[in-house]
This record gives structure tokens, C-alpha cells and sequence, in this order.
């Protein structure tokens, strides 16, 4: 009988890119952890350290941010996703800025460099949060859910958004959660926005980065971007891209059925807060037995 044992990265790597919101160069070391560490982000430049957790993302608006103190980590949830799908519970994250690259605006580069600086397996066993009880909030008509559910981590996302592109495409998917299926069915979907938007947004210092190389741009009517979509319904696989990341703040893998309308990174972070704030609707649960596990992780490469 083969235990789940938590895991981290068998080598630092380290890659630059653009932030999405400041437009600076940014450089991200991703490096190995000690058992039972968590994800905690450094701020190289600060020298100090911002742990993930549900309670310092105090900022959602375009993306979740982290805060403590005078430190900030901003759009977390791209590399979060890439982390939560490749099983990672130890990892120390530094980053020189305030933020994290946009890369090309999805998770696909940070599994690549996952991948590329190999997964180990540790000494602990793996912890998940086992949802035992639904647990709901709401914001206006935007609502997401977690209830129980026995087959691993099931995820249920519908967008609706009033624009003739989006409009023409599927606002509804679903993702049966493991390294495999995200990698293929969500992994690849860029983050969006529309032009309209962009001058307001710069004149607050917001998406000082943002470029067709980075995100899934629309004008009044259509995708301007020359290559058009990565999928029939990219929409609504970036914005369960993003639920992935948000909710791995919660601290460990789920064990669950997500469900989700309209919901954003504000109302992701709001159910974890919920579900953490009632201890009777969630337990702590490990796997003696690796193939007991109804989520299957790529498999370690040491």
C-alpha cells in the first residue's frame, strides 16, 4: 500500500516576465520547501514574506492579491492554479515586485516550469480539506458553492457576460479536477478584457501590461487578438482557471463539488472565508492508501 505524501519541487527555477498591472519587469524563483511549510511568498526586493492565506487577500479587484504588513503579491491566481493542479503543498515563491508575471495571461508557462524543475514527494502526508457540509455565498445575482462530494474535485462554472463575442460562445463548462484534465481543458485560457476599458483602467495604474500577447482582448464586437480563441469557450475556462487558484488560498487541495455563477475572485475568496469560518462543514483528511485518492497528480519524478 503506497501513501499520499505531500510534495514540493526537486529544483529551484526561476523565470522573468512582464506584470500585468505595473508593467515592470518581473523576476520569479519558484523553490523547494520543507514538509508541512505551505506556500509562502517572498518578496525579494522587501526581504519579507507574505503567507497564502484566505484572510491577506484583502484586494480582488482584476485579480487576488495578498497583503501583510507593507508586502504585497498581486495575481496569485494563475501560478496558484498551475501549483493546486500539479498537487505542490510546499513551495516558497519569491518574486521582486508587487506582483506576479502575467506570462501569456494563462497558468500553461508556470506548468511548464513546474514540470521543467520536477516534482518530489516528502515525508508527510498529503492534507486535504474534505467538504462534509454546503457552505454558499452570494453577491447580488453572482453565487458560488461548496458541498460534498465523493468522487474527488468537481467543478461547475457558468459566466454571462452582454458582449456578441463571448455571447457566441459556450458560458458554461465543467472540470473534472486533476493535473491531466487542467493542464488540457483549462490550462491554456488567457485571461480577458476589453478595450473599452483600458483607459480607465491605466489612468488608476491598472493593466500598465496588458497586451494581445498576454490576454484575449475584445473591441465592441469581436476578439481582436489575430489568433483568435485557444478554445471554443475560453471565457469561461479562464475564469475556472482563476477559481482554482483562488481557492487553493484555502490552504490545501478540496475535496468537493465547486459550483459557481458569475462568481469572481472577490466571491471565491469570500466561500474559503465561509467554509473556514464554520469548522463543522470541512475535516482534515489524508490518504494511507495512494490509490485511494480520487484526485490523480502527475506523478513525482523523485
Amino acid at each position: 500500500m503506497t501513501q499520499l505524501f505531500q510534495r514540493t519541487l526537486a529544483k529551484p527555477i526561476t523565470a522573468t516576465g512582464i506584470g500585468l498591472h505595473s508593467g515592470k519587469k518581473v523576476t520569479l524563483t519558484l523553490m523547494p520547501a520543507e514538509p508541512n511549510t505551505g506556500i509562502v511568498f517572498e518578496r525579494t526586493d522587501l526581504g519579507a514574506s507574505v503567507p497564502m492565506d484566505a484572510t491577506l487577500v484583502v484586494d480582488t479587484m482584476m485579480s487576488s492579491n495578498l497583503v501583510q504588513g507593507e508586502a504585497r503579491v498581486g495575481t496569485v491566481e494563475h501560478l496558484l492554479s498551475a501549483v493546486a493542479a500539479c498537487g505542490l503543498d510546499n513551495l516558497i515563491i519569491q518574486v521582486d515586485a508587487a506582483e506576479i508575471p502575467i506570462m501569456d495571461g494563462s497558468a500553461a508557462p508556470f506548468l511548464f516550469l513546474i514540470d521543467q524543475a520536477g516534482i518530489c514527494e516528502q515525508t508527510e502526508l498529503k492534507k486535504f480539506i474534505k467538504i462534509i457540509k454546503p457552505v454558499e455565498v452570494n453577491d447580488g445575482d453572482k453565487w458560488a458553492r461548496l458541498e460534498p462530494y465523493d468522487d474527488g474535485f468537481l467543478m461547475d462554472f457558468e459566466i454571462d457576460f452582454n458582449h456578441a463575442a463571448i455571447a457566441a460562445t459556450e458560458q458554461t463548462t465543467q472540470l473534472d479536477f486533476n493535473t491531466a484534465n487542467f493542464a488540457v481543458e483549462v490550462g491554456q485560457a488567457r485571461t480577458f478584457g476589453f478595450l473599452k476599458d483600458l483607459e480607465y483602467l491605466q489612468k488608476h495604474n491598472l493593466a500598465l501590461g496588458g497586451s494581445l500577447d498576454n490576454a484575449v482582448v475584445l473591441d465592441d464586437n469581436s476578439v481582436v487578438n489575430e489568433g483568435g480563441l485557444r478554445y471554443p469557450n475560453e471565457f469561461v475556462r479562464h475564469k475556472m482557471l482563476d477559481a482554482v487558484g483562488d481557492l487553493y488560498v484555502i490552504g490545501h487541495a478540496l475535496l468537493g463539488k465547486f459550483s459557481a455563477y458569475k462568481s469572481g475572485h472577490a466571491v471565491n475568496n469570500a466561500l474559503i472565508r465561509a467554509v473556514l469560518a464554520d469548522p463543522s462543514s470541512y475535516e482534515i483528511v489524508t490518504f494511507y492508501d495512494k490509490d485511494a485518492c480520487p484526485i490523480a497528480y502527475v506523478e513525482p519524478s523523485c
